[in-house]
């Protein structure tokens, strides 16, 4: 009888293996815009999309959602689909998109020192390049809201105001001389105010008539999603500190910002929940409340133990029941006839 040698797994190709799914990791989030990116892309068309961090868009293409589901109108044709789908375009790709350029043509100095693998820092796409794309997703955003206002019948051309407004909100969040990212309070809420306000008002206006109850709600909302914007801000404490930008981890500290973080979050959906038993809509007020639960449940999981390496996992925990809550309230208010 011969001695039989156990067979043992190859090391090598064990180590290959893992090492191609971190590198496949790091391509798909560098595609998606995210942290933890790796550099070396080589398509244009990839390192364009990078700039526009498709990973951003999916908060405001819920927001349409949602002010469809507040506006009490939205009905399921084929028609309606396509309206709502076009503005998703409008408020992800188009607007959202020209934003994140913005923002990372302004901000390639402190990219440089947090995110160097991103495309402009990385010197992966040219200055002209990047100007040439900010205008074009501009002026086709403009032009689809002018197209959707004209589809939806507004006499006043409610969704292009939306559109500028929001266009020059994104412009002055990241641009000289005002820069509202500098300040931590109104960097953060400008940043909620995009990611609520904007899109759901825009939702609203393409199936509905817009009113100011509508925008005030969802301006109170957007507080929260100032806690959200808070959340940004964690992954740049370096280079905002030798910038000398006032973002709230550097103006508060770590461990002050996040509770202010988790606080503005918890806190204001607490009062959307208020405000909906005030108009008599109990059931999606108690949806609403239970869905902060988990919330709360992962800050103190996640973020508040350690917010600079915990960021990104408790945003993917706790904020699909964010936006969850979003569309229970728009359901509430469409009920309610608001």
């Amino acid at each position: 009888m011969s001695d039989s040698t156990p067979i043992t797994p190859d090391s090598n190709t064990s180590t290959d293996q893992a090492n191609g799914t971190v590198d496949r990791s790091a391509k798909t989030r560098q595609l998606l815009g995210m942290k933890g990116a790796a550099p070396g892309e080589s398509s244009i068309w990839k390192i364009r999309l990078q700039l526009m961090k498709p990973i951003t868009w999916i908060p405001l293409m819920w927001g349409v959602i949602c002010g469809a589901a507040s506006s009490g109108e939205f009905t399921w044709t084929l028609e309606n689909v396509l309206k709502a789908a076009v503005c998703m375009v409008l408020s992800g790709p188009l607007m959202a998109g020209y934003v994140q350029i913005m923002n990372d043509y302004y901000d390639r100095e402190i990219d440089a020192i947090n995110e160097p693998y991103r495309p402009i820092p990385s010197g992966a796409i040219s200055i002209p390049q990047v100007i040439t794309q900010i205008w074009v997703l501009l002026i086709a955003g403009i032009a689809v809201a002018f197209a959707l206002d004209k589809w939806a019948g507004n006499e006043f051309p409610t969704i292009t105001t939306i559109a500028i407004i929001g266009s020059f909100v994104g412009y002055i969040y990241s641009a000289p001389p005002l820069k509202l990212k500098q300040n931590g309070w109104l960097g953060s809420y400008a940043l909620g105010a995009s990611y609520i306000t904007f899109p759901w008002c825009t939702g609203h206006a393409l199936f509905g008539e817009l009113n100011w109850k509508i925008v005030v709600l969802t301006l109170i909302y957007s507080l929260a999603g100032l806690g959200i914007g808070i959340i940004n801000d964690f992954k740049s404490v370096e280079g905002d500190r030798k910038l000398g930008l006032k973002s709230l981890p550097v103006m508060f500290g770590v461990t002050t910002a996040a509770w202010i973080c988790v606080i503005m979050i918890d806190v204001f959906q607490a009062a959307i929940a208020g405000y909906l038993v005030y108009i008599h809509e109990n059931l999606y007020a108690a949806i609403l409340a239970l869905l902060i639960i988990p919330q709360i449940t992962f800050q103190d999981m996640y973020f508040l133990r350690d917010p600079l390496t915990n960021d990104v996992k408790y945003q993917a925990s706790a904020q699909p029941f964010l936006v969850l809550g979003m569309l229970v309230v728009g359901l509430a208010i469409g009920h309610a006839g608001i």
